[in-house]
């Protein structure tokens, strides 16, 4: 099955929120934590990562918390997802070239389809259509 990972839900969810709840103070990790009973310490990594690719910015301090650094209108899915979890593959072939099989593969060219279909179409959303 493909699915989202849980840091990927994890980092929409927080998105969600700051942009609706950010434009007049930071949002804390913790406060957004327990909204929606996600895991702060996963959490807060997530949030740091997207921190250190310019999505959000971290405000430090007692009234610190996060605040959008960028326009959702500016990311599509498939930067996004990229930035969370590094390359996207279907299966690992898509990723690491180390397969054993892929010299008798013989779904290989029909896989590289569907994987290339798939980052175009997640390339063409931004997250303002899922957020």
């Amino acid at each position: 099955m493909l699915k989202l990972t849980k840091r990927i839900e994890y980092a929409l969810i927080s998105l969600n929120h700051i942009n609706h709840y950010g434009h007049k103070n930071p949002v804390k990790t913790k406060d957004i934590a327990k909204i929606y009973n996600l895991p702060q310490e996963i959490l807060a990594k997530t949030l740091q990562k997207l921190s250190g690719e310019k999505i959000i910015a971290s405000i430090h301090g007692r009234n610190g918390g996060y605040i959008l650094n960028m326009s959702m209108d500016e990311i599509n899915l498939m930067d996004f997802i990229e930035t969370i979890e590094g390359p996207f593959g279907i299966v690992d072939c898509n990723i690491n070239k180390d397969c054993q099989q892929i010299e008798h593969c013989n779904i290989k060219s029909p896989i590289n389809k569907i994987n290339d279909n798939l980052k175009n179409i997640f390339k063409k959303i931004k997250l303002t259509e899922i957020t």
